[in-house]
């Protein structure tokens, strides 16, 4: 299947993943869409991932998804 991530190295923007949790969107595939930025313009350790079959956004971190192709 995918490689699962402990950390965010190697994930880049448009990469497609399938996500592992939680389990309401558990088996979608979605891709990168960015890396999450907080209020205080810090960056997070969590991804915006894109899941079109569902028209949605969620933030993730990389325990929660593996990737299935590099951009």
């Amino acid at each position: 299947m995918g490689v699962q991530l402990a950390n965010s190295q190697g994930i880049k923007v448009g990469d497609k993943v399938i996500i592992l949790r939680p389990s309401y969107i558990a088996g979608k595939v979605g891709f990168i869409h960015a890396k999450e930025i907080l209020s205080d313009e810090e960056v997070s350790k969590r991804w915006i991932i894109r899941i079109d079959s569902d028209n949605i956004m969620v933030s993730l971190t990389p325990k929660e998804f593996e990737l299935l192709t590099k951009s």
